[in-house]
């Protein structure tokens, strides 16, 4: 009889403190052994031998846009999951918004839950959404089990998720520190964005250094220097998404070190695109906060190395290919968000780990461990340990490839990683014990579809 449903054989295991060859036994969804220097003697079910390869804890992808219900023309529960498992991601939280209707109560919650168990191959967690019109649905959200709150301090551009103004998030946030949950923003200031938008659009500006330039770096800065004093005052635990720029990263330190509880995140596209991107790719490229120049991603790879930033989350903002063209080189138009949920590892790899010696401990850091502890999922995900989850990627590093849009499973088969050539490659992940993708498959029986 077999000991254990599979056994890894032969892989570099990567934890935060070292990198050691062994095997690891999983049964029953679990790690229930880890054989660090010296083969498991055990049978299994089915084995892999992951000889040569670095075996990694699943990512844990805390910021994606997945629209459903209600969009799912968008992206959707099944590609987007298949997405994130080609590239290494066995958790991820989904969004409140872009869904219609969004995640804003208990009965909106119940939709987007049953959409996801039906349809997703990976972990899920959900965002609850803060806006105007909910502050007194946020307990019966935080009952019901989302992960956190979201909220915008700048048009969402979707008009059934308005961005919150002052008396509202300060309510707010006395209301999730009440219930011991956590707010995540979109921290860029509406009057700076808006004034110079209008102003630039009043002169016929609309190239992509124009849009950059009305979302400047300190636009950022002020809405998080609000968002600090308001958590100083309230409580409340904050996490600032997608920071853009380590001078947002240094304000938000600064809080750190006077106490206040804040984290950040930054994504793979602000390590590896600029502006020139934005010019040559147009539409592909544009996000908010938008790219900035190649100065300011050295500097926020530096930031990652210091430890200062937390994690690393894709924000994964799908759209159909025709909003994303650039009409008569107006790039205010186009909209606003980065296909690039399967290509974070590749690009934390390539960037980090190859092109700048950024540890492949720190790499599981701040993609698995990090996020699995600041929303409390640790021990039993982010880490190889013994009764954790059998949540793990393989990662052959002596792989190169050139992504091409076959390659992707979105909806949409775009991103402005195409063509690049990546080194790294996942070639298994491994979900609750479960072999999701193989070999450049994915592997599971297909989920019964239900309705968006």
């Amino acid at each position: 009889m077999a000991t254990f449903d599979l056994i890894i054989r032969n892989g570099k295991i990567v934890t935060l403190d070292s990198i050691v060859q062994g095997d690891i036994g999983i049964k029953e969804g679990k790690i229930k052994e880890v054989s660090l220097g010296k083969n498991l003697a055990a049978n299994a079910i089915r084995e892999i031998n992951a000889e040569g390869q670095h075996i990694l804890p699943g990512l844990i992808d805390t910021h994606v846009h997945f629209n459903e219900p209600g969009r799912s023309e968008w992206e959707g529960v099944k590609t987007g999951s298949r997405s994130l498992a080609a590239g290494g991601v066995t958790t991820y939280f989904d969004m409140p918004l872009n869904s219609t209707p969004p995640t804003i109560n208990k009965e909106n919650l119940a939709l987007k839950r049953a959409c996801s168990e039906a349809k997703s191959i990976v972990n899920f967690r959900i965002w609850g959404g803060l806006v105007p019109e909910n502050i007194e649905n946020i307990k019966e959200l935080y009952e019901n089990g989302v992960i956190g709150f979201k909220a915008f301090m700048s048009p969402s551009g979707i008009a059934d998720f308005n961005h919150v103004d002052d008396i509202t998030l300060f309510k707010g946030m006395n209301e999730i520190a009440s219930v011991g949950s956590l707010l995540a923003v979109h921290a860029e200031s509406t009057v700076i964005c808006d004034q110079l938008a209008q102003e630039k659009q009043s002169k016929n500006k609309t190239s992509a250094k124009d849009f950059i330039e009305s979302r400047p770096i300190i636009s950022e800065i002020e809405a998080v220097r609000r968002i600090i004093s308001y958590a100083e005052v309230t409580g409340c635990k904050v996490h600032v998404v997608h920071a853009s720029s380590r001078k947002v990263v240094d304000v938000i330190n600064e809080a750190k070190q006077r106490g206040i509880d804040i984290t950040v995140e930054t994504c793979p596209h602000y390590l590896s695109l600029t502006i020139k991107d934005l010019e040559e790719k147009g539409g592909l490229a544009k996000c908010c906060p938008p790219l900035r120049d190649e100065k300011e991603v050295e500097q926020l790879w530096v930031a990652l190395a210091n430890g200062e930033i937390d994690l690393i989350a894709s924000d994964h903002s799908p759209a159909p290919a025709s909003m994303k063209e650039v009409t008569n080189g107006d790039f205010f138009k186009a909209w606003g968000g980065i296909s690039g949920a399967q290509s974070t590892l590749n690009i934390m790899l390539t960037e980090g780990y190859f092109n700048r010696n950024l540890p492949l401990e720190k790499i599981v850091e701040l993609t698995a461990t990090n996020p699995a502890k600041l929303f409390g999922l640790y021990p039993h995900k982010g880490i190889i340990a013994v009764d954790s989850d059998a949540d793990l990627a393989i990662v052959n590093l002596n792989e190169s490839f050139k992504l091409k849009k076959e390659d992707l499973f979105y909806r949409h088969q775009h991103s402005p990683y195409v063509g690049r050539t990546f080194k790294g490659k996942v070639t298994t992940t491994i979900v609750n014990g479960n072999v999701v993708f193989e070999d450049g498959n994915i592997t599971v029986v297909e989920k019964t579809e239900i309705n968006s």
